[in-house]
């Protein structure tokens, strides 16, 4: 199957990114969310990052400019009517996506495939509540979606091979290096990078050091471009918090227990860049 039109449900960073490398692979792209201030709030990150490449040359004004004239708003999930292709990013809630995915089931057309960006829920549950199970598949892009070159693609249990090997050639066509794993909670990258978050929590919890020592020595002895406190504060640390729950339940091992406080800082609304406040603090 070809994918020609693709709808991204959610316009927030991620939903937004995705609609971004969607309209710059030459898809017809539609970004719906809940109502119009958020579509629109998308939409201007977008205009934003690709102004960012004007200014920089990477790009024309022209480009820029069809790229932007191939994403549609969107606040009704019937879009999705036509599409061949609806990638969810929204939040990691599965009672949340559930609706949506029966949704989208009733709405899209027969062969259209379904996709999710859930950084840890499985992906055969999600596909359990549909009547196309074979169609669904994880599609973990990495923050900022532009321009990181990684999509983990999740294979669930009824998973066909038809539409893997059809989303690993949208994928590509994406500009990302699209890489599969089982479908197992965490998958593979947070089922590695969560540990070591909850890790340098847990150390800033137990007063072995301040929170850019530790980002510190990780940078300069590990070579990581970011440390754990700041790369926490750029996911969200009520994200980092729901994806080691969704581990932590469904391993049951103690490794993935949330450091106590992480969740204080969920708690206080503390969630990171993009609340001002995590961490460290983004108001000045």
């Amino acid at each position: 199957m070809e994918i020609k039109k693709v709808m991204v449900i959610g316009a927030g960073q991620m939903g937004g990114g995705i609609a971004q490398v969607s309209a710059q692979a030459g898809f017809e792209t539609i970004q719906y969310d809940i109502n119009m201030d958020l579509v629109d709030k998308g939409l201007a990150l977008i205009k934003k990052n690709l102004g960012r490449e004007v200014e920089k040359g990477k790009r024309t004004q022209e480009d820029a400019d069809a790229i932007l004239a191939r994403i549609k708003p969107s606040v009704s999930l019937e879009d999705a009517a036509d599409c061949d292709l609806v990638v969810e990013a929204i939040i990691e809630n599965f009672d949340i996506k559930k609706k949506v995915f029966e949704e989208l089931d009733r709405i899209a057309p027969p062969h259209a495939i379904l996709a999710s960006n859930t950084s840890s829920l499985p992906i055969t549950q999600i596909a359990a509540v549909t009547k196309r199970p074979g169609q669904v598949i994880g599609m973990h892009f990495m923050n900022p979606v532009p321009v990181m070159k990684l999509v983990e693609v999740i294979r669930g249990l009824a998973t066909t091979d038809d539409v893997y090997k059809t989303i690993e050639k949208a994928s590509i066509k994406m500009g990302k290096t699209p890489v599969w794993c089982k479908d197992v909670p965490g998958f593979i990258s947070n089922r590695v990078l969560q540990v070591m978050i909850n890790e340098a929590l847990w150390e800033l919890y137990e007063g072995v050091a301040p929170a850019e020592n530790i980002d510190n020595i990780m940078k300069l002895g590990m070579n990581h471009p970011m440390g754990p406190c700041a790369l926490a504060d750029l996911i969200g640390l009520d994200t980092v918090l729901a994806i080691l729950n969704v581990m932590y339940d469904g391993y049951g091992d103690p490794k993935y227990r949330p450091s106590p406080l992480l969740k204080q800082y969920v708690q206080a609304g503390w969630l990171g860049r993009k609340t001002g406040k995590g961490i460290f603090d983004y108001s000045k």
